[in-house]
């Protein structure tokens, strides 16, 4: 399903108290093997389908997604820059700042995962299987921003923000297709050794 994040219903934004009240759950997010909840393309700006299944490719990325035309992380010939190809996020984190799981999406991010993302628990790279592909953890920073801001709140911002939540990597990670393969959600996503 395709849709405009201008038609996304608006929730109410969480307090800091909310956020620390609800923070216990995304702490119990396992460790060493996960699912994966939700796969999310970007068309284009402003546009989110929400995706049963999705190829990974190391040219693309996340087959369809719009992430080699967006601007962000470049190489210095102005090719993007494919450790920034993919991008999770904490599934805990994301229903408790969005409210519901159709403002997930409002994220920005593509993969949508019950699993630590710690830096302690994933650091850059660690390789991880999702169905039948492997990406790799990249060192690149996803930290919020204005829209992030916007459609979650400040104290959502803030929370990212501080030193747990930036150690928890809380907003999500940067991450690289370093095997092409299929994966749908309800996979189990998993470190490799």
């Amino acid at each position: 399903m395709c849709a405009d994040l201008e038609d996304t219903p608006e929730a109410t934004h969480l307090t800091e108290a909310d956020l620390k009240a609800g923070f216990g759950h995304v702490l119990a997010s396992p460790a060493d093997s996960g699912t994966l909840e939700m796969i999310v393309r970007r068309p284009r700006v402003n546009q989110r389908e929400t995706l049963d299944e999705g190829r990974f490719t190391t040219e693309e990325g996340l087959a369809g997604d719009s992430w080699r035309t967006r601007r962000g992380y470049s190489l210095p010939d102005g090719s993007p820059d494919p450790d920034a190809q993919l991008t999770l996020t904490n599934a805990r984190f994301a229903d408790l700042i969005a409210g519901g799981r159709d403002r997930w999406p409002l994220a920005g991010d593509q993969l949508y995962v019950d699993l630590d993302l710690s830096e302690s628990n994933l650091p850059p790279g660690t390789r991880l299987r999702i169905g039948g592909a492997t990406i790799e953890v990249t060192a690149l920073p996803h930290t919020g921003c204005s829209k992030y801001r916007q459609r979650f709140g400040l104290e959502a911002l803030k929370f990212t923000a501080t030193p747990e939540g930036r150690s928890r990597h809380l907003r999500g990670i940067y991450a690289r297709v370093v095997e092409p393969g299929t994966a749908r959600v309800g996979d189990t996503i998993r470190k490799v050794d």
